[in-house]
């Protein structure tokens, strides 16, 4: 069976392999240039987003209520239109 000591070895020398080698200087490269491109997006952050999607979905809400609110209004003023003529 292998002793669990060899992994943890194996693992710290691959860090520190990988820490020096040309890897870790492309990895630093390659985030810079995409947060450089991201940030030419204009792109919003998550919490933006979720403030915005609230208000929307407030908006949407009130929207439809006063949709209701005109409907039943124009539905009384047609009744009333209604009433008002005269008949002949």
């Amino acid at each position: 069976m292998l002793n669990p000591r060899f992994f943890e070895e194996m693992a710290a020398k691959l860090n520190e392999a990988l820490a020096s080698s040309p890897a870790k200087d492309f990895e630093k490269n390659a985030r810079a240039l995409l947060a450089q491109g991201f940030a030419r997006l204009d792109l919003v952050t998550r919490e933006e987003f979720d403030v915005q999607a609230k208000l929307l979905s407030h908006a949407l809400e009130k929207l439809a209520a006063l949709e209701a609110r005109v409907a039943t209004l124009e539905a009384r003023l047609g009744e009333q239109q209604k009433t008002a003529l005269p008949t002949d």
